[in-house]
């Protein structure tokens, strides 16, 4: 009798691709890596004084109107975990059918949604100097703030998933 697939992987078996699954795990660690993100920039941040962050920036435009403290705090805030959210719900589907996309433990996704943001599509946006001219601190910020997304993503992706 030859044992099965379950038995040589002492019980454990993948569980099958489910979209629904893959988009609610992500989403949650979308969230946790949002929040991890935020902490790191806290340790590393990523601006020096006076410069104003990408989300601030949008928001100004799309209101024409400078934000005071509280509003700039409020806005950085939500714009940071509904994208970080909504990030992770993307990658969550995707690593869903495409477990390599997972490389690195998550690191590779955050380092490559940094490429996609910071370093194309929010200078094209106007909302950030395009790269040769940021500082060299902010680059770096933002290269291992995100990968510290990417990773606590992953993390807590993996985590909800084998529990759904």
């Amino acid at each position: 009798m030859v044992p099965d697939a379950s038995y040589r992987t002492m019980g454990t078996t993948k569980p099958s691709p489910s979209l629904t699954k893959g988009v609610l795990a992500g989403l949650a660690g979308g969230l946790a890596g949002a929040g991890a993100k935020m902490l790191a920039e806290y340790f590393f941040p990523p601006r020096t004084e006076g410069q104003t962050p990408p989300p601030v920036v949008l928001a100004e435009q799309v209101t024409q109107r400078s934000l005071d403290g509280r509003e700039r705090d409020v806005t950085l805030q939500t714009i940071h975990f509904v994208f970080g959210a909504l990030a992770g719900a993307i990658y969550g589907a995707l690593v869903e059918y495409e477990p390599s996309l997972g490389a690195w433990r998550g690191a590779a996704f955050g380092i490559t949604l940094n490429r996609i943001t910071h370093e194309s599509v929010l200078p094209k946006m106007g909302l950030t100097a395009p790269t040769q001219q940021q500082p060299t601190q902010e680059r770096i910020s933002e290269w291992v703030t995100h990968a510290v997304y990417g990773v606590a993503t992953d993390s807590v992706r993996r985590m909800v998933r084998r529990g759904l």
